[in-house]
């Protein structure tokens, strides 16, 4: 099958998922574009493959290795250039199945290491904080369901694939998640203003840390929740750092304590 038209129900529907989180909730799927991370995806979670006919060549030794060329839907170059998020395409564009997580995917043990963030609204952030956790050893992820949507395109990217390996769970109820993470033994420790040098706290035991928006940090409703508030250090006149570096600060300093 060849897709020469842009106004093919198919590249109207591709469109659609792109900009809207609601449709892809609704068809249950999400786009991923690029090689690179099409390499990544588990095969179960494949739904339909797009292809840049002139890019079929270069890269058929890896699509092949996931699917059979009898469900390639092959589209002309121009079209796929048109339903693409990216400056440059590189050829391959991937409807993947949602996968709902909840708290019962994140390990909770002693060594439970768990970010959870209230309100994100930049996607490039929540994706380094995807593909950060992965690097530092974090077990989980929980976002209150005010941050931007999970399965933007832009947020897929930003994680380079860590997305399929990360477990990451939307609360419908973030305090009362965080409580119940407590009541399982899990410290709550919350970025804050207000809090204590984070470099002097033990986070060798089960811990989860509470991240805010860009703006504004935590509300005060999951600020409370917090056993205890921490901060991080800074020179000059900077009061704060973005929520993916103060993630990605709190997140190797875990690893490091527990490395050593």
């Amino acid at each position: 099958m060849i897709i020469t038209s842009a106004k093919s129900d198919r590249i109207k529907e591709i469109k659609k998922l792109a900009k809207s989180p609601s449709y892809r909730r609704e068809k249950g799927v999400y786009i991923v574009e690029g090689i690179r991370m099409f390499r990544e995806i588990p095969v179960d979670s494949i739904s339909e493959v797009y292809v840049a006919e002139g890019a079929y060549d270069k890269l058929k030794s890896d699509i092949l290795s996931k699917i059979s060329e009898e469900k390639i839907i092959f589209v002309a170059d121009y079209i796929f250039a048109s339903m693409s998020e990216t400056n440059t395409p590189q050829g391959v564009l991937v409807l993947v199945k949602i996968s709902e997580k909840n708290l019962k995917n994140i390990d909770i043990s002693q060594r439970s290491f768990i970010l959870i963030a209230e309100h994100l609204q930049d996607p490039g952030n929540l994706g380094t904080i995807i593909r950060t956790a992965e690097g530092a050893g974090v077990t989980g992820i929980v976002l209150s369901n005010d941050c931007v949507d999970l399965y933007n395109p832009k947020v897929i990217r930003s994680t380079m694939g860590s997305i399929f390996r990360v477990p990451v769970y939307v609360s419908q109820d973030l305090v009362g998640d965080i409580n119940w993470l407590k009541s399982r033994g899990v410290c709550i420790f919350g970025a804050h203003l207000d809090g204590k040098e984070f470099y002097d706290e033990d986070y060798s035991g089960a811990c989860g840390f509470l991240i805010g928006n860009e703006g504004n940090g935590l509300s005060n409703e999951v600020s409370a929740t917090a056993d205890k508030l921490i901060k991080i250090p800074m020179c000059g006149k900077v009061e704060s750092l973005n929520a993916a570096t103060s993630a990605a600060v709190i997140a190797y300093e875990v690893m490091r304590q527990r490395r050593a």
